[in-house]
């Protein structure tokens, strides 16, 4: 059975695709000469590998741990000749970390960065009947020019850091269309005028057909002109549905252009900073969020299946949140489906650690991925906000350093106008934000309360621990506890969490409860994220263990929800 056969990205799918996961020849690259010598001209690789797992994971059929500095892969495939009338689209989920592709002996591109999607136009190195295909992926995590997450730059796992993950992680296909086609679309809802502005970039003159649907019935029409390789055009809609958190209602857009047929998706949702609450649809929403960092035992990054990856949907909500801030990870699309889906608010981070702030190749490496994230995730509603940095601890301090912090902040601010950005998460952030984003693992409910009692006085956590006053001033920002808890809960002594371990099950509930409550009392916060969902190998202080089993009863499970669900003063 083909493994993650389903098409990888629901927002933009064609009819005439094909996936080209499953088996690979693979082989390992030591001494990072593949290149060199040439392999990509022919010859046999000694090994096998499943597609799209990574060879660090159980289910790549690998399974090797230790540092990996490059990999080569190679398969097959068929190209009939009416396939060859069009153009055919090599597409990339993720490959960590620098890809060089080639077909059939040839170049066809390359492409930096471990967690962007990217695609390659291999039409004029194809021919009819078999063809062959070629990756090579060089992976330094130790080199701080790449992001890296929370991937071990150290022989084993140890305390937040995991397996590596390197090469292929998610899928690979070929989509097949006609010479004239759509390249790509930004969506932006309108919901006062009930509308969708919509802009595109096309290959090819003449005019594309909108059509959106809900639920089967047609909804609205527009046609839009294209100047020279772009269209731009209002789509009125005569019913409007939002999109809200619990309810991910979705319209289905047909677009059309000459003989090219695009199928997406889109919400009618808006979202916005306004008196210090964090607005959907100009109603107040209290981010109720729990650390989300997409590891899987037996995959690492990528899940075995389309259902997990629904699966830590359905357990967050019945958890009581209404999203998720996906942790030092770009998630793949499929994830991001089932969030606009269920109407299951996300964070978009990028996963910044690993690189030298300071580095001139590391910063022109993580601003050109970043964008394209942006331009990846930009139409998802489930997508709430950005985040391209965590705990830049230090570099704030540093000119250098804070200036890439700003300036990607502005980027992001310049290329999407639509949702908040938090410079970066924790700590330390430039002068200028939306939001004040805090990280705090205080497990006494008494100080927790404290640190967060005279917000109103514009004094907030950091400045009275730490007293970083200094670089992390505060200018009255809405507050959002985006780190805390992280009560350890494990059956043995093995592993962590924050602060002492409770001595009963009803010590934990206790400290859960009190904790939450404080943030959802406060009139000054407007959202929390719990540490964490499931445990993540040595770390232990999950909601539910590493395989996604419970650790508590339902009773258990009832009063943290109850807990998690309370008006927040930030609602009212």
């Amino acid at each position: 059975m083909l493994p993650r056969s389903e098409h990888p990205d629901p927002q933009w799918t064609r009819d005439n695709w094909r996936s080209l996961n499953g088996k690979w020849e693979f082989d390992f690259d030591f001494g990072v000469s593949a290149r060199e010598r040439k392999l990509f001209k022919g010859g046999q690789l000694k090994m096998a590998i499943t597609v799209p797992f990574c060879p660090e994971s159980a289910l790549s059929g690998i399974g090797y741990t230790d540092f990996i500095p490059s990999v080569c892969y190679k398969r097959d495939f068929d190209i009939s000749a009416n396939e060859l009338g069009g153009r055919i689209f090599l597409h990339f989920g993720g490959v960590d970390y620098h890809s060089y592709v080639y077909v059939n002996g040839e170049p066809a591109g390359e492409h930096i960065g471990g967690y962007s999607s990217f695609s390659l136009e291999i039409t004029p190195l194809c021919h009819e009947g078999s063809n062959t295909v070629f990756v090579i992926a060089e992976d330094d995590p130790r080199s701080g020019h790449q992001p890296c997450g929370k991937q071990s730059t150290k022989h084993d796992s140890y305390g937040c850091f995991y397996t590596r993950t390197t090469g292929i992680w998610q899928s690979v296909w070929l989509e097949f269309t006609p010479k004239d086609h759509i390249i790509s679309c930004k969506y932006y809802p309108d919901i006062t005028a009930s509308s969708l502005l919509v802009e595109g970039e096309v290959c090819g003159s003449g005019s594309v057909l909108l059509e959106a649907s809900y639920e089967g019935k047609t909804v609205g029409r527009a046609n839009a002109a294209v100047k020279g390789s772009r269209f731009r055009v209002e789509l009125p809609l005569g019913e409007l549905h939002l999109w809200e958190p619990g309810c991910g209602r979705l319209y289905d857009l047909a677009l059309s252009f000459n003989s090219d047929r695009v199928k997406s998706y889109f919400g009618m949702r808006e979202v916005w900073m306004e008196n210090g609450r964090f607005m959907i649809n100009g109603k107040p929403v209290f981010l109720r969020t729990v650390l989300d960092q997409g590891f899987y035992p037996d995959g690492i990054y990528t899940a075995k299946s389309d259902q997990e990856l629904k699966r830590d949907i359905t357990l967050g909500m019945l958890a009581g949140f209404n999203g998720a801030r996906l942790h030092q990870k770009v998630f793949e699309k499929r994830f991001l489906y089932h969030c606009d889906k269920a109407g299951y608010l996300v964070w978009g981070e990028h996963a910044c650690w690993g690189m030298n702030y300071n580095d001139m190749v590391a910063q022109g490496n993580f601003i050109c991925e970043w964008i394209e994230i942006i331009k990846r995730d930009f139409n998802s509603p489930a997508l709430i906000g950005w985040c391209p940095f965590n705990e830049t601890w230090g570099y704030r301090e540093r000119e250098s350093a804070s200036k890439i912090i700003e300036n990607v902040y502005k980027l992001t601010k310049l290329y999407d106008p639509t949702r908040p950005c938090i410079d970066t998460s924790g700590n330390y952030h430039i002068d200028k934000r939306e939001i004040y984003d805090v990280h705090d693992y205080e497990q006494d409910p008494d100080k927790f309360r404290e640190y967060y009692s005279r917000i109103g006085d514009g004094i907030v956590r950091d400045q009275i621990v730490r007293m970083d006053g200094d670089v992390q001033p505060y200018f009255g920002e809405p507050v959002f506890v985006s780190e805390y808890g992280g009560i350890r809960w494990a059956p043995t002594s093995d592993g962590w969490g924050y602060g002492n371990h409770p001595k009963d099950l009803e010590e934990y509930v206790s400290r859960y409860c009190s904790l939450t409550e404080i943030l959802l009392s406060n009139k000054h916060v407007m959202g929390l994220c719990y540490t964490q969902l499931y445990d993540v190998e040595q770390e232990r202080n999950g909601l539910y263990y590493y395989d996604r089993t419970p650790k508590f009863d339902q009773q258990t499970y009832d009063r943290l929800r109850d807990a998690m669900t309370k008006t927040a003063e930030a609602e009212k």
